[in-house]
C-alpha cells in the first residue's frame, strides 16, 4: 500500500490522466507559477518577522534570545511613616 491506503498504479492512473486534460505545457507553467508564489510569501514573512523585531525592540516577545532586562519595581502610593 502506498500513501493513505493509494496504491503506485492507482497514483500513476491519476497522473496519466492530469496529463491526458492539462497537459505537459499547461503543468509546467503552473509548477513554475506555484514555485514562483511560494517563494514570494517565503519573502514577504521574511520582511514581516524582520519588520516586527525592528518595530517591537525592547519587548519581550522580540527578546528570545536570553537577554536580562534590568527593572526597578516602585510603589504608587505614599509611605505614611
Amino acid at each position: 500500500m502506498g500513501v493513505g491506503g493509494i496504491g503506485i498504479w492507482q497514483l500513476l492512473i491519476v497522473l496519466v490522466i492530469v496529463m491526458l486534460l492539462f497537459g505537459g505545457k499547461k503543468l509546467r507553467n503552473l509548477g513554475g507559477d506555484l514555485g514562483a508564489g511560494i517563494k514570494g510569501f517565503k519573502k514577504a514573512m521574511g520582511e514581516e518577522i524582520s519588520k516586527e523585531d525592528d518595530e517591537g525592540k525592547g519587548t519581550l516577545e522580540s527578546k528570545k534570545s536570553g537577554e536580562v532586562i534590568d527593572a526597578e519595581v516602585t510603589s504608587k502610593t505614599e509611605d505614611k511613616s
